[in-house]
């Protein structure tokens, strides 16, 4: 079974920020204008909705309003999504080719490729378990993590430095490559907008 991974550029504390910030007028223009989102979601979700979960709009007003998020830890899901949703109307997509669709433990491939290149201040791992914002409840899928302005800045840092040491890079596959420069694209992108970051989430 493959997995993908969805980034965005964005200012990571004002994002936190919608989280329980009760933004009312966010929530109507999200129903008026992504009411054809929200219904595909439904639609896809179905099953679990007729469970017991909430619907997509249901899930989005309680992350927005900070609660209630139910009992039933099986319907987390809908929240997790919910705050991708968020991330993905307030931020800019970034490029995934590398990493959409993947399988296995590319994302920890990915990571290795970037230590050999002398950066350990990002994990693209993390961005399967780093969680999502109190007070959202924890759920598997899906994953999220996030990526704040000075850890871009640092990992930039560390780049720089192995490369001012003139030492022959590692051998690494060339998807790897291909992959690690990928991720120096999001860097660059966060490093030109003091504040911003990046938010990723696997599914």
């Amino acid at each position: 079974m493959s997995s993908s991974l969805s980034v965005y550029l964005l200012d990571v504390a004002a994002t936190r920020a919608l989280v329980g910030s009760g933004d009312q007028q966010l929530l109507d223009v999200v129903r008026s204008e992504f009411g054809d989102d929200l219904a595909r979601d439904d639609e896809w979700f179905a099953s679990e909705i007729d469970d017991g979960a909430p619907t997509a709009y249901e899930a989005l007003r309680a992350v927005v309003h900070g609660g209630p998020f139910g009992e039933d830890k099986e319907h987390a899901f809908q929240f997790g999504y919910a705050y991708k949703r968020l991330c993905s109307l307030t931020g800019s997509f970034l490029d995934n080719s590398c990493f959409t669709p993947h399988r296995g433990d590319w994302l920890s491939v990915v990571d290795e490729g970037l230590s050999a290149l002398g950066i350990t201040a990002v994990s693209v791992e993390e961005f399967g378990y780093g969680g999502l914002p109190a007070p959202l409840p924890s759920t598997y899928m899906p994953g999220c993590g996030e990526w704040t302005h000075q850890q871009c800045l640092r990992a930039l840092e560390q780049f720089e430095a192995t490369k001012a040491t003139g030492a022959e890079p590692p051998p690494l596959e060339p998807e790897v490559v291909e992959a690690v420069m990928q991720v120096l694209q999001w860097l660059r992108h966060a490093e030109s907008r003091p504040g911003f970051g990046v938010i990723g989430f696997k599914s």
